[in-house]
């Protein structure tokens, strides 16, 4: 349990990248902080040289060439974070795991930090049961990803202890769920 002089508000796990693009992580948040500046800085700039959003694959893929290239240069350490990237692009939505290595691989559904074991476990689970992750909507997926949560979770879930970020397909838009829409979906789940 943190600290009572600790201020939870002004720490987020989730950041967007792009209005279509966001990103998680787990790890050393300083480092998670230097990826997402220079992912933000590499997607404006092929916005103003083209005129239109990143693909989410040559954003990761970028992302993932830096972080490998730290795994090989003298002088410097490598990232100690893990990075979730959820976007969408003209191919439809993508979810990618960047890992310390800098190796990235595309997921339908995967999980990342600690308890992620027993998240990934859960999520086969559902999928050998036959649920599609596919061919879900929106808020079934949030309900699914707060279940899976749960499994890896200590303690008790609440709308100040979880943060949810979503690419919403009709939009096609990334954002980061309030509290009191955490709060809502934490309620339907129980």
């Amino acid at each position: 349990m943190p600290s009572v002089l600790f201020d939870a508000k002004d720490v987020t796990k989730i950041e967007p990248i792009t209005t279509s693009c966001g990103m998680v992580f787990a790890g050393l948040m300083a480092d998670f902080r230097v990826l997402v500046r220079r992912s933000r800085k590499r997607s404006q700039t092929y916005k103003l040289t083209y005129g239109e959003n990143q693909p989410i694959s040559q954003l990761v893929k970028e992302t993932a060439q830096v972080v490998q290239e730290y795994t090989q240069s003298g002088g410097v350490r490598p990232f100690g974070v893990s990075v979730l990237a959820a976007g969408y692009d003209e191919e439809g939505p993508h979810l990618y795991q960047i890992d310390p290595s800098g190796v990235y691989i595309a997921w339908k559904a995967t999980a990342i930090g600690k308890g992620d074991q027993n998240a990934k476990s859960d999520l086969e689970r559902r999928a050998t049961a036959g649920i599609s992750f596919d061919d879900m909507t929106l808020d079934d997926a949030i309900h699914h990803a707060l279940q899976t949560l749960r499994t890896g979770m200590e303690g008790e879930m609440t709308k100040t202890n979880i943060q949810v970020g979503v690419v919403d397909g009709t939009t096609k838009a990334f954002r980061i769920l309030s509290e009191e829409e955490v709060q809502d979906f934490l309620e339907e789940a129980r």
